[in-house]
């Protein structure tokens, strides 16, 4: 028997003997991925950066699956950056390219599960095809309900947080806000995740410790969970185990 099948079967048993332990009334509402360390994980095979980014969206399949399953609601993935875009030219062309492959071959299957896409970022600075893909996968899956499936792209939080703050300046200037109506749900209105409860647990795979400019508004009392498990490794068993970490923690948001 090979050491991958070995492997398999060893994280079968895990996966059953930790669903086990999971508390469905004690589930996160909403979990939030930095997608890391694919190309590290290429490097370290000697292939391709883009291999690694290939392998990458197999895991994505493998998670969005085990969320359906769980009753997961909201899924928010950070797939790229508005950083990425320093990236070798090469390299960000077979990302776009990437993408639109992943949502034609996808986009059925997901409508299918009852989830409905959604995007965060800048979409519109995307290249032409990624934005029509997009934009026909997000119409079709608009009224499901099983699992949102939020694809941060070209997404940054400090440029978020600006552009909410222009809105809002924009609106007082007007007269139709005053600076004593802002609050926080009032800027909480106009961010890119606008009707969706902040992240209850954020998970960042490849061994970094820290947000990379993600959520940086919503993130203010999730729970963060780490693991040196490249992205392209990570499997369900890994994100068992984050949701049983999770399930073990007491969230008092400020309070005793």
């Amino acid at each position: 028997m090979s050491r991958s099948r070995i492997q398999e079967l060893l994280d079968a048993y895990k996966v059953r003997k930790l669903r086990k332990l999971i508390d469905p009334a004690k589930l996160p509402t909403h979990v939030a991925i930095i997608m890391d360390g694919n190309g590290r994980w290429a490097k370290a095979r000697g292939l391709p950066r883009f291999a690694g980014h290939r392998a990458g969206v197999e895991t994505l399949r493998v998670i969005v699956r085990a969320c359906l399953e769980l009753g997961i609601k909201v899924l928010t993935v950070y797939a790229f950056s508005t950083e990425n875009w320093k990236r070798p030219e090469e390299e960000v062309r077979e990302l776009m390219n990437l993408l639109c492959e992943y949502i034609r071959k996808e986009v059925a299957e997901l409508h299918r599960h009852g989830v409905q896409m959604r995007t965060i970022g800048c979409i519109e600075e995307l290249p032409l095809p990624a934005q029509e893909a997009l934009k026909q996968a997000l119409e079709l899956t608009a009224g499901n309900k099983n699992l949102i499936l939020n694809i941060a792209l070209n997404y940054g939080g400090r440029r978020e947080i600006v552009e909410v703050t222009r809105k809002i300046a924009q609106k007082v200037k007007r007269g139709e806000i005053t600076p004593e109506m802002i609050d926080e749900e009032l800027f909480s209105s106009y961010l890119d995740t606008a009707g969706l409860p902040d992240p209850d647990l954020l998970i960042r795979p490849a061994g970094e410790l820290r947000i990379s400019n993600f959520l940086l508004w919503q993130v203010a009392y999730t729970e963060f969970w780490n693991t040196s498990v490249f992205w392209p490794d990570f499997r369900e068993v890994h994100f068992l185990q984050a949701l049983v970490d999770y399930q073990k923690r007491e969230r008092r948001f400020g309070g005793l």
